[in-house]
């Protein structure tokens, strides 16, 4: 069996970067914070997007990972029927 080659990272796009830092100024977790105010959170996530873009940071999204399974049906290690 023959594994797929993995798809490669690749550069985020400011829109997605200012989207992940107005989402974690909002939000504790799931908790939205009592304070947070959806466009005070924005306004901020671009200033600090365009800082890290000055600043040379680069942020790269990972492919998502495969989905985990339970099933071992052809894998090379799974037991065989009459083994223990």
């Amino acid at each position: 069996m023959t594994e797929e080659p993995r798809p490669r990272s690749r550069p985020t796009t400011k829109e997605e970067v200012v989207e992940a830092l107005s989402f974690a100024l909002r939000f504790n977790g799931r908790r939205p914070f009592p304070q947070a105010s959806s466009l005070m959170a924005r306004i901020t996530a671009e200033h600090l997007a365009e800082h890290m873009r000055r600043s040379g940071l680069k942020v790269v999204v990972e492919p998502p990972a495969a989905a985990p399974t339970t099933c071992h049906h052809g894998h090379p290690s799974a037991p065989k029927p009459d083994e223990p």
